[in-house]
C-alpha cells in the first residue's frame, strides 16, 4: 500500500496478510476512524457515569506497572475498552489491543487470535490526563490510532488513522472530537453534552513565526529531570532571544497538549523527560510513550510538524513501555527557525 498524499511514493506496508482485505484502503480506513469515535464516545460516557458515583474512588491507586501508575478512573476505561472490542469491532478485521494495563499476554480480538494472523494492531489510551480529570481540574483526553501489523516492528510511522475526544470535567457542557485518516484531512466536532448533537468546526494552528506573546513549554510535570529541563528550556529562550513574553503551560496530557498545538492556543512544545532521564541517569516511566503520542497523525493532517527531538520522525514502537521524546511546533517556519537551536543545545 501506498501513502495517498499526492506525489508520495512511501511504502506504509508489505506484509503479505494484507494483500486479501483492503482494511487500509478506501471507504475502509474512514470506517476504521468512526469505529474508534465510537470507542472513545463509550469511554467518556463511562467516565461521566464514574465521575458522578463516587469522585474518592477516582483517585485510588488501583495498580503500578511498568507503563505507569493506574488509578481508579484507570480500571473504569479498561473495562469499557474491553468489552466494547469484543462487542463491536469487525471480526474480518483482527486486530492486537496494545494498551497500559495489559502489558501480559497479547490481547487479541477476536479473541484468542494469533497476532501473527492480526492485520493490524490499534494503540490506544484510554484517558490520558488521569491526574488532571480525576481531581476535576482540567480535561482528560481519550486517543486511538491503527496501523497495519508489523509485529515488533509497527511503530509511530506505521499509523494511518487516529482519534482523540475530550474527557471533560464534571461541569463541562460541551466535548470536542477529532480524528483523521492520513491524507485526508481532519474531521472535528463539538459535542453537546447534554443532547448529544454535533457541530462541525474546523482547527486552525497558528501561524505566528516567532514565540513572543505566545504560548511555548517544556514538559516538567514531576519532580524527576526537573531543573535539567528547565535549564535546557532557559538556553533556548536565550537562543530564541530571551523574550519575556513567552507563556508556559503544564498540560499534565501529551493528547492535550496536541490539541492546545492543533488549535492554535500554543506554538511550541517539548516533551524531553526520556533525554533527561538518560543524561541524568535516573529510572522512571513518568514519561510520553507510544500510546501518548499516538494521535499526532492528526495535528500533522492540519499542518503542525511533529518530530523527534533530532528532527526526524516519530519512530517508536507501539508498545506500553518505551519512552519517547518529541517536539511539536505549529507550523513550519516555526519549525524551521527553532529546531536548528534546539538540536544544537542538546548535543
Amino acid at each position: 500500500m501506498l501513502c495517498h498524499k499526492r506525489g508520495c511514493k512511501q511504502r506504509l506496508v508489505a506484509v503479505s496478510s494484507f494483500t486479501h482485505l483492503d482494511l487500509l484502503m478506501h471507504h475502509d480506513l474512514d470506517q476504521a476512524r468512526r469505529l474508534l469515535c465510537r470507542l472513545q464516545d463509550t469511554i467518556r460516557e463511562s467516565v461521566r457515569a464514574a465521575q458522578q458515583r463516587s469522585a474518592k474512588r477516582m483517585t485510588r491507586v488501583a495498580a503500578v506497572t511498568t507503563a505507569d501508575t493506574i488509578y481508579g478512573i484507570d480500571k473504569v476505561s479498561e473495562h469499557t475498552v474491553l468489552a466494547w472490542f469484543a462487542k463491536n469491532w469487525p471480526k474480518r478485521w483482527p486486530v492486537e489491543l496494545v494498551m497500559e494495563g495489559l502489558e501480559g499476554a497479547p490481547v487479541t480480538f477476536p479473541r484468542g487470535t494469533a497476532v501473527k494472523r492480526t492485520l493490524c494492531k490499534c494503540i490506544l489510551d484510554p484517558i490520558d490526563g488521569t491526574r488532571g480529570l480525576m481531581y476535576d481540574k482540567r480535561s482528560a483526553w481519550s486517543l486511538a490510532a491503527l496501523a497495519p501489523q508489523r509485529g515488533a516492528k509497527t511503530n509511530l510511522g506505521d499509523i494511518v488513522v487516529a482519534a482523540m475526544t475530550e474527557l471533560t470535567t464534571s461541569k463541562a457542557g460541551f466535548a470536542d472530537q477529532l480524528s483523521a485518516v492520513g491524507g485526508r484531512g481532519v474531521r472535528a466536532e463539538r459535542i453537546d453534552l447534554r443532547t448529544g448533537r454535533r457541530k462541525k468546526f474546523f482547527p486552525r494552528p497558528s501561524k505566528a513565526r516567532d514565540l513572543t506573546h505566545g504560548f511555548a513549554s517544556f514538559a516538567k510535570f514531576f519532580p524527576p529531570g526537573k531543573v535539567w529541563l528547565a535549564e535546557r528550556e532557559a538556553e533556548l529562550w536565550r537562543a530564541l532571544g530571551d523574550s519575556p513574553d513567552v507563556f508556559d503551560d503544564q498540560y499534565l496530557s501529551t493528547g492535550g497538549q496536541l490539541y492546545e498545538l492543533l488549535m492554535g492556543h500554543d506554538r511550541f512544545v517539548a516533551d524531553l523527560r526520556p533525554l533527561a532521564f538518560a543524561r541524568l541517569r535516573l529510572s522512571s516511566a513518568l514519561a510520553c510513550h507510544s500510546y501518548d503520542i499516538c494521535t499526532a497523525l492528526i495535528a500533522r493532517e492540519l499542518g503542525c510538524i511533529v518530530t523527534a527531538p533530532d528532527g526526524k520522525p516519530l519512530r517508536g514502537p507501539l508498545d506500553t513501555t518505551s519512552p519517547v521524546a518529541w517536539v511539536g511546533y505549529a507550523n513550519p517556519h516555526l519549525a524551521r527557525s527553532i529546531g536548528p537551536k534546539l538540536r544544537r543545545l542538546l548535543r
